[in-house]
């Protein structure tokens, strides 16, 4: 029973279906075999639609667009892109027919639609003479490029500001900004990137198309924005001739640069200034400084410290440019500060040509080293001196003295408790620095003195330690030999023999040879009877006073040729 059910119902099913079939192909039939059906109103197809649709045609608006016009059966009966413009036009103001006024309502920048319009909102039983027929039914595929409004303004959508914001764009501010300028459906017309260099120009005018006049103001250095304007506010009916169809509206993706007014003079900021600070610079001084020297926007372009010295130079004498002239007085050692410098006051409106472009504002970051003047003497200043003193020395005096030796930033230069021993001089022979030479003079055993010695008493330009250094000395005097008198390397601690020459000749040949000479010396130096000037070798002394005895230059000493220094007409270092 149940499978003749089964059947039944299997046989009724394929009946149904055959008679459905059987009706979709009479559907199908009389289709294709009737004529079309007429219109009663637009139809829009949307075939691509944009992301994002900052703004849709409303009536009113100005729009510019591309289209192809086909009849139903596809044919074409008129293209924009066959006449190389787009057609640009009122919306809602009966400037198009009927159908095209209302389908372009609520379009987006880039939307594309196809837009069937009956001949009632189309040409109607007129039609447009040979080209279109009477009641015909038109399709259009618009692709929408621009629209803007008689009551538009500049729009102005800033998508990044810097975190510091000291100043911002005014009127008749010069400015430097790159930019990338594109028409409303993003078609690219001018970039300043791609010629690798700023749009530099004077703001608010007239130098500018007047809606970047306007777009321009109120911006920060580093910030971007984008500036949209209308054609009124760019290159209006007629465009720029090329790249800027006329009535287009235009798209500037900016970012500022920098910034300046003719006006300004340097800024001094970020001042950290050392205590205490008991001098500051003044024109004619020489200064020792390091600097990052960087473009408003932060672009690096030189560092004395990748150079690993110092910047030197003297200020107020126009050696450097007018603005780091100026911004260098008045500074401490050790002190830092940043100078802004105007392009006027800089490298101008051409630059230098690679790192620095024209008219470009510089920040420098200045970190003071140390400075002098050329007319500085050695500072001395006693920090510590014994309650006794009986004797100060002076020129000729042999002295032991330890010391330790830094620039004016502090950085070491050397020191003698390094190496366990003092330095050893005779004052006045020019075996230091004339600025230690002045130090030493009249110290007393024990003395502690700080000495600031100016580079021309120190190592000069070219020095060592660096070149200009001024340096910085902590000495102590540890022990004093005193000299001789000035122009004497020897002494007589007693009264001269009458019989000297007689004592010298020691082989009595009536001529003294140099060993004679030399251990007769060394004798008397050996018994106290003399003495020789100290801290000299004694032996290049004792050779010294032996060529002032020896007239002829035979190598040995006669009688005649003997004589005493106070038998001199003109004073010698000789006996």
């Amino acid at each position: 029973q149940a499978n003749r059910i089964l059947k039944f119902m299997a046989v009724k099913m394929t009946q149904c279906v055959h008679r459905v079939l059987y009706l979709s192909v009479l559907v199908a039939f009389a289709a294709c075999n009737a004529p079309p059906v007429p219109l009663d109103d637009i139809i829009i197809e949307k075939t691509f639609v944009p992301e994002q649709c900052g703004r849709a045609v409303k009536v009113g608006d100005y729009v510019r667009y591309h289209y192809n016009g086909m009849f139903p059966d596809g044919k074409k009966f008129d293209s924009s892109y066959d006449r190389g413009s787009t057609y640009n036009v009122y919306v809602g103001k009966k400037q198009l027919i009927e159908g095209m006024d209302r389908a372009l309502v609520g379009m987006c920048v880039n939307e594309r639609r196809l837009v069937k319009i009956p001949p009632q909102l189309a040409y109607g039983k007129q039609g447009y003479g040979d080209i279109i027929p009477p009641d015909s039914i038109l399709h259009f595929d618009v692709l929408l490029l621009d629209v803007w409004n008689p009551e538009d303004g500049v729009q102005i959508n800033t998508y990044y500001t810097p975190p510091i914001c000291s100043r911002k764009v005014e009127v008749s501010d010069y400015v430097r900004y790159h930019y990338n300028g594109t028409l409303l459906d993003g078609t690219l017309f001018d970039s300043s990137h791609t010629r690798l260099r700023t749009y530099d120009t004077y703001v608010g005018i007239g130098w500018l198309i007047a809606g970047m006049d306007q777009g321009l103001l109120g911006m920060c250095v580093g910030e971007r924005r984008i500036i949209t304007m209308p054609p009124s506010l760019g290159y209006g009916e007629n465009g720029d001739g090329s790249d800027i169809p006329g009535q287009a509206s235009l798209v500037f993706d900016v970012v500022l640069l920098d910034l300046h007014n003719p006006r300004d003079s340097i800024t001094v900021t970020n001042q950290q200034v050392p205590e205490p600070c008991t001098r500051k610079t003044v024109a004619g001084d020489f200064v020792r400084y390091h600097y990052n020297g960087s473009l408003l926007d932060g672009t690096f372009f030189d560092s004395s410290y990748s150079r690993n010295r110092t910047y030197d130079t003297y200020v107020g004498r126009g050696y450097v440019i007018a603005g780091m002239d100026e911004g260098l007085i008045g500074v401490c050692i050790g002190e830092r500060r940043t100078i802004t410098i105007p392009p006027h006051l800089a490298y101008g409106e051409e630059g230098t040509g690679t790192k620095i472009p024209g008219s470009a504002v510089l920040v420098f970051d200045v970190h003071i080293i140390d400075f002098h003047n050329p007319s500085d003497s050695t500072e001395i200043t006693v920090t510590y001196k014994p309650e006794v003193c009986d004797k100060q020395t002076k020129k000729g005096d042999f002295v032991k003295y330890h010391y330790n030796a830094s620039l004016m930033d502090g950085s070491p230069i050397d020191s003698t408790y390094n190496y366990g021993k003092t330095y050893n001089i005779v004052l006045g022979a020019n075996q230091v620095v004339p600025g230690m030479e002045d130090g030493l003079k009249d110290m007393c055993v024990g003395e502690r003195r700080h000495l600031v010695i100016p580079p021309h008493l120190g190592y000069g330009e070219m020095g060592v330690i660096p070149g200009s250094a001024v340096l910085l000395f902590d000495i102590e005097l540890m022990e004093v030999e005193e000299g001789l008198p000035e122009g004497y390397m020897f002494i007589w601690n007693e009264d001269v023999s009458p019989d000297l020459f007689t004592e010298m000749d020691v082989d009595q040949n009536k001529q003294v040879e140099p060993s004679e000479f030399t251990d007769y010396i060394m004798r008397q130096v050996t018994e106290g009877k003399g003495r020789l000037a100290p801290g000299f070798d004694p032996y290049r002394i004792i050779d010294n006073m032996f060529s002032n005895q020896d007239r002829n230059g035979d190598g040995k000493i006669t009688e005649a040729e003997f004589k005493l220094k106070a038998d001199e007409a003109a004073a010698h270092d000789e006996l």
